[in-house]
């Protein structure tokens, strides 16, 4: 099977790297000249890919379509692009939903996806709005699939994936602080670092718990967790959250 990928930004970047870690049997990737750095370097370092010459010989020539582009570039260049009815199409794009999709490729075998870049290290969660088994069975290679119904539930978890520079942030705060109190900088770094890893790894672990009880387990009554918890409640923290997230999802 012949894959193309119409951009080749971090998310394209990182799934073509997934996918040559996983055990998926791919004959070629086609990608676009649109980013010639990224594109050379994806071609020195993976044998199977291939630099397009345009947008067009790269849908010809691949069996599954990933558009990887910025919803701008999307509404300007899919509907002057011809694809074929046998071809598939999935699209990582954020804000361009099912209908527009359809309209522009004149294609109904459309389905939005929604991979993280650490797809590239096969981790973390894919969103898939499609039954399709081949696609399912494709993308369970790269990482934990989730399939939903709707684009509604999955404008959702779009929404949610704009929490990853908000938690580096997070961790970053809590290294500067490590700092200000006379912790040497790549020290801070690398404990807080090892710390929210070895929490999530910890919530992974426990799957039978819920995040409620992990919650209530991680502190005691007067402890120093309860104590930032509470105050970071009462400073309207995840109040702010949930305002931000429904911020997001209204964009969708």
């Amino acid at each position: 099977m012949n894959l193309g990928f119409l951009g080749t930004g971090h998310i394209a970047s990182s799934v073509i790297e997934g996918i040559f870690k996983s055990k998926l049997k791919i004959k070629r990737i086609f990608i676009s000249p649109r980013n010639k750095t990224i594109a050379k370097k994806l071609n020195k370092r993976f044998k199977k890919i291939s630099i397009s010459k345009n947008n067009q010989q790269l849908i010809d020539n691949s069996n599954w379509v990933f558009l990887s582009i910025t919803p701008k570039v999307g509404h300007e260049i899919l509907k002057n692009l011809n694809f074929k009815k046998s071809k598939k199409i999935i699209s990582f794009i954020s804000t361009i939903n099912l209908k527009d999709l359809k309209k522009y490729t004149k294609i109904k075998n459309v389905t939005r996806v929604i991979p993280l870049p650490f797809i590239g290290m096969k981790k973390g969660p894919i969103i898939i709005t499609s039954s399709d088994r081949s696609l399912n069975f494709f993308f369970s290679h790269l990482g934990k699939v989730f399939q939903v119904k709707n684009e509604k539930l999955s404008n959702a978890f779009w929404s949610t994936s704009s929490f990853m520079a908000p938690y580096y942030n997070l961790l970053l705060s809590t290294r500067n602080w490590l700092v200000s109190k006379g912790i040497k900088g790549k020290e801070a770094e690398k404990y807080t670092k090892e710390l929210f890893l070895a929490l999530t790894e910890d919530s992974i672990n426990k799957k039978n718990l819920s995040l409620k009880k992990l919650v209530a387990d991680s502190q005691t009554p007067g402890g120093t967790n309860a104590f930032v918890l509470k105050r970071l409640k009462k400073n309207k923290f995840y109040q702010t959250q949930q305002k931000a997230l429904n911020e997001i999802f209204k964009k969708f």
